[in-house]
């Protein structure tokens, strides 16, 4: 079953999901609805003793905007989303990439080689307060929202590091623990301007009941080593928060699917002109002139696809919306019987990866290390 949801209003509340009688699906005429409060939920959560490998989880990717420069209203809209999402069973849901922060889509920052101008660089104060600290009280709420909901919860953020600012995912589980974080390896042209570069300290893949979960986001997703690292941790769900709605992510998505026999959960931002700043406080840099408030500057496009490549749900380019599918966890099994990435189809001795998956650091005491060997003494 897969089903694409219209999401509620920002401004409306949670309680609005359970007003939908319509919901548009794609390749069967089932609609998805919740059950009301009193009776079993459709899904009930997963038995945490159970064998995930006959286990069917709900997931969703959700297609929504960030309030720019608004971090605590962009928590609110989360929170709303989540419970729509949960209010349909869902038991695992990942956001788009820098949904907490936001992605500075058509921003410059002011910067040229060899200058900034006065503006970029209040540009960037805003954006940097705008971030969140990892830990901090936003990744407490969303550990809190991840447990009063009760899903899995995957989450796209603008991390702050001292005046260093990283896209990361953040990773709760549904008891409401953060479980850890990915940074990106590889910003993406001017992303670099403004963003720093993960690790291979942050490329994790958490065993949870329902799958082992990782996130690669963006572009990095083209990255191959990246990816066999990956399949070397045995993911199974692969998350893949980004910023791209052209057609050829799809391919992309479709591949990695195919190549890394698992699940793929993409999800992208719906925005319009107007979920950005006005003029002159943020400008789209080259086509400014062409925009109207209405005018989509992200076109979405998040999907749902199987290990044997088939899209369970999505592509959506149709507005905001909560994309859903329910993921046989038995598939994986079935796909890797014709090709198993890093097993029956690697050759070791001839083609081989190392990760290097210690933190790298651009200062290191000596005088805290001499402390750490005499306590141990």
């Amino acid at each position: 079953m897969q089903a694409t949801i219209p999401v509620s209003s920002p401004l409306q509340t949670t309680s609005t999901v359970t007003d939908q009688t319509a919901i548009s699906t794609q390749t069967n005429n089932m609609a998805l609805v919740p059950a009301p409060p009193s009776e079993t939920p459709l899904f009930a959560e997963v038995d945490m003793c159970s064998d995930s490998s006959a286990t069917t989880v709900r997931a969703t990717v959700v297609q929504a905007s960030t309030v720019f420069y608004d971090s605590p209203a962009t928590l609110d809209k989360a929170e709303r989303l989540l419970a729509e999402a949960a209010g349909y069973g869902s038991q695992l849901v990942v956001f788009p990439e820098a949904f907490i922060g936001g992605y500075p889509r058509g921003s410059s920052f002011g910067a040229i080689i060899g200058s900034r101008t006065a503006k970029g660089r209040e540009d960037f104060r805003k954006y940097h307060a705008s971030a969140i600290d990892v830990p901090g009280p936003e990744v407490d709420r969303l550990a809190a929202m991840a447990g009063k909901y009760k899903v899995y919860l995957v989450m796209g953020v603008i991390e702050r590091e001292g005046y260093t600012l990283y896209c990361t995912v953040l990773f709760f589980d549904s008891q409401g623990h953060y479980m850890g974080k990915h940074r990106k390896i590889m910003p993406t042209a001017v992303e670099r301007i403004v963003w720093g570069f993960g690790d291979g300290s942050t490329i994790p893949v958490f065993a949870t009941p329902i799958g082992k979960i990782g996130a690669a986001i963006c572009w990095e997703n083209r990255m191959p080593l990246l990816r066999t690292a990956m399949y070397g941790k045995g993911i199974e769900i692969y998350c893949a928060p980004t910023a791209d709605s052209r057609d050829t992510w799809q391919a992309t998505m479709t591949h990695i699917a195919l190549e890394g026999g698992c699940f793929v959960l993409s999800a992208n931002q719906f925005c319009r002109r107007k979920d950005y700043p006005p003029p002159p406080e943020y400008v789209f840099l080259g086509a400014e002139e062409d925009l109207t408030p209405d005018s989509v500057v992200c076109a979405g496009g998040s999907v749902i696809i199987s290990p044997l490549g088939t899209v369970l749900a999505g592509p959506n380019y149709d507005g905001e919306a909560l994309i859903s599918a329910d993921l046989d966890l038995g598939e994986i099994a079935r796909a890797k019987f014709d090709f198993d990435v890093v097993g029956h189809y690697s050759r070791p001795e001839v083609l081989s990866l190392t990760v290097r998956d210690h933190p790298t650091n651009a200062v290191t005491f000596t005088s805290a290390s001499a402390k750490t060997e005499a306590s141990h003494k």
